[in-house]
């Protein structure tokens, strides 16, 4: 739930920033658009001022008029060029301000893509650990119930007892309880009987005593 909000409010984040950011766009092109046009009615009225002097002063001669005319076409080229690199250097700003916008937008999608695998990584790990438990805590029980119907049963706790020779039950017995010991006992005593395997419970379940 944390993780949905803050995703939420990097997505509102971004939407103003979005929205201020073609605000400002918006008003520098018309800014652009205002300079290109002023510079225009400039240059068409400086022209056109040139002209108005050029005829007035054509009958000077032809020299002064070339002179002029040239004059005149210089200072047009200058202010084609100027115009020409105040709008360069407006798109030049909005493109870097593009870029950043961009930028800015990309990280905070990173961040919430992260937030999220990490919030996905966290509840893996829990249902993980979860599931160990509860199987764990299974085997635990399935073995507790086995026990108690081998018990039940009468039969010793140890795992193919009957195809065990004298030496393999020997060796089992270390570690057993008291009562399994007595268990043990109790079913040589009632099928095989062998003599070795009593004696040596007997003599564990002396030194238990």
């Amino acid at each position: 739930m944390v993780d949905r909000r803050r995703e939420q409010e990097v997505e509102q984040a971004a939407a103003r920033f979005a929205d201020t950011l073609a605000e400002s766009y918006r008003l520098i092109y018309d800014q652009a658009a205002e300079s290109r046009e002023r510079q225009q009615r400039r240059a068409q009225e400086f022209s056109e001022l040139v002209a108005e002097n050029l005829r007035e002063r054509a009958e000077s001669g032809r020299a002064a008029s070339e002179q002029f005319a040239d004059q005149a076409r210089r200072q047009r080229e200058a202010g084609r060029e100027f115009t020409q690199e105040s709008v360069n250097a407006y798109m030049d700003f909005l493109n870097t301000a593009f870029s950043q916008y961009q930028e800015g937008s990309q990280r905070a999608a990173q961040s919430a893509q992260e937030g999220a695998r990490t919030l996905s990584d966290t509840a893996t790990g829990l249902i993980g650990t979860a599931t160990g438990t509860a199987g764990a805590m299974a085997d635990t029980t399935a073995d507790a119930t086995r026990s108690t119907a081998e018990a039940a049963a009468g039969r010793p706790p140890i795992d193919g007892y009957d195809e065990l020779n004298v030496e393999e039950v020997t060796s089992r017995l270390e570690g057993l309880s008291e009562a399994e010991l007595r268990r043990v006992r109790n079913y040589e005593q009632r099928n095989k009987n062998r003599e070795n395997i009593i004696a040596q419970v007997d003599r564990r379940l002396g030194n238990a005593t």
